[in-house]
């Protein structure tokens, strides 16, 4: 799915208005119509619906939300910000009201002051479901956010796409629940928009995933190398390992310390052990988990980087090695993958004051490196050597848990050593990822998940793509 900019967004408008062809009122009837159908759906007797507008079209689609209620019987109240001369003309929230923010729209581009912001700060601390159509009044959808009013909503009724606002971790409390309206702008016009923001979801995915033929063998699903574990951290090379195999790769290698073999080897029986520093063999390679920064580690790093013919995924303490040699990242074979969190990120490329500001410096490093950077947390964002960036869709809090990263390491070197391109690892392995966290969290709550029950879920994650 494209995420597009507000400017595009408004051509998307325009160009529907003019080739459907359809009313300008047309238009905003239909969308406010899709967000009169959700809360049909939603609503409940008791619910009270308040809806506050404002002057611009945020506030036209409340008003049409409003008529449609009434025509069918629901009750509701339309306050107009213009009409409120001070704090003392807010309306009474009751706990069973539906607040509906349709004050300000995507196009705000300053912050909200004087008694609007008073208002803004007043919905916010009430105890009723708050709703905002489209995007939250006070957000600025394709950039940072100052440190003003903006409403929180625990509904966002977005219209035919995300905000590239929606994607960016602070602004959370400002999006809520994000429910994607499909308004029918004109799908000619949304074919052919350009833009270097994706979000991703089934429809990207699945014409990913590889076909596996009849009449294969375990060399057609590639040998993958995984270097990974050092006194003490075992267990994140056994979690890479597993879930390397779980993704589906021909033959797996590890190479790891010598009091780590045997915990392997009986915990995992399918994986071998790798004892030189022989690359030939491999169709990938995964370098990172428990593995220290010793100076072993240090200068088997610097071997890869070196010396590696094949793709590489470099997680962890690999990143933390590299943060301290950083000239290093200058002689990263083309799409090396990079998957760090942000503090790795940060201690990789520097520091940045908001996640917009990391955004562009997590594009403008892929560029400029050749390489591409899984910059994981909510919305885990992909940037490719192109400058395109893909956000994920999948995953929960749960997986904030020990040993995740390692997991994600090892799918994404299986889908490397599977010949898939880099890019398509990169991106089919975090949706992946996060969709085994999802079905995991569906048993087990997300408190209760941990990275190997990721791992177990791999194959229904496959499935579900499959059979969807």
């Amino acid at each position: 799915m494209k995420i597009l900019s507000i400017d595009k967004v408004r051509q998307a408008d325009q160009y529907t208005i003019q080739h459907e062809p359809i009313s300008s009122e047309g238009l905003m009837e239909r969308a406010a119509g899709k967000v009169f159908e959700w809360l049909m759906a939603h609503l409940q007797k008791e619910n009270q619906v308040k809806i506050f507008c404002g002057s611009g079209n945020n506030g036209g689609d409340g008003l049409v939300v409003a008529r449609r209620l009434s025509e069918v019987g629901i009750s509701n109240q339309v306050y107009k910000v213009r009409d409120f001369q001070s704090e003392a003309d807010f309306p009474a929230i009751e706990g069973n009201d539906i607040i509906v923010d349709a004050l300000f729209g995507s196009g705000l581009n300053r912050p909200i002051e004087g008694l609007a912001a008073e208002l803004i700060h007043y919905l916010n601390a009430q105890r009723a479901i708050r709703i905002s159509i489209d995007i939250a009044s006070g957000l600025f959808a394709d950039s940072h956010s100052p440190d003003a009013a903006i409403f929180k909503p625990d509904y966002t009724l977005t219209f035919q796409m995300p905000k590239l606002a929606f994607m960016m971790p602070e602004n959370d409390p400002y999006v809520g629940k994000l429910v994607v309206l499909d308004i029918q702008l004109h799908p000619q016009y949304l074919l052919e928009v350009e833009t270097n923001n994706f979000l991703v979801n089934k429809e990207i995915i699945k014409p990913i995933i590889h076909h596996r033929p009849k009449y294969s063998h375990k060399g057609t699903y590639g040998h993958a190398l995984l270097v990974a574990g050092s006194e003490g951290k075992t267990g994140a090379a056994i979690l890479g390992a597993k879930s390397c195999l779980r993704t589906g790769v021909g033959l797996l290698s590890v190479k790891l310390p010598q009091s780590a073999w045997t915990p392997l080897q009986a915990s995992l029986p399918e994986a071998m052990i790798h004892t030189d520093d022989k690359l030939d063999a491999f169709n990938a390679i995964g370098v990172g988990p428990g593995l220290g920064t010793s100076d072993d580690a240090q200068r088997m790093v610097r071997h890869l980087i070196q010396d590696a013919k094949v793709p590489m995924v470099m997680d962890a303490d690999a990143l933390n090695i590299i943060s301290e040699n950083k000239t290093w990242l200058s002689f990263l074979p083309a799409k090396t993958i990079l998957t760090p969190h942000p503090k790795e990120f940060e201690r990789l490329f520097g520091k940045t004051s908001n996640s917009f500001e990391r955004f562009g410096l997590q594009r403008e490093m892929a560029v400029k490196y050749g390489i591409i950077i899984v910059l994981k947390g909510a919305n885990t964002s992909v940037a490719m050597p192109n400058g395109a960036v893909f956000f994920n869709s999948t995953g929960n809090p749960g997986m904030a848990t020990a040993g995740s990263g390692d997991v994600l390491t090892g799918m994404i070197l299986s889908l490397i050593a599977q010949r898939y391109t880099p890019e398509e690892a990169a991106v089919l392995g975090v949706y992946l990822h996060g969709l085994a966290g999802d079905l995991a969290a569906e048993v087990l709550g997300q408190e209760a998940l941990i990275a190997s029950d990721i791992t177990e879920n791999i194959g229904k994650a496959f499935s579900s793509l499959r059979g969807a």
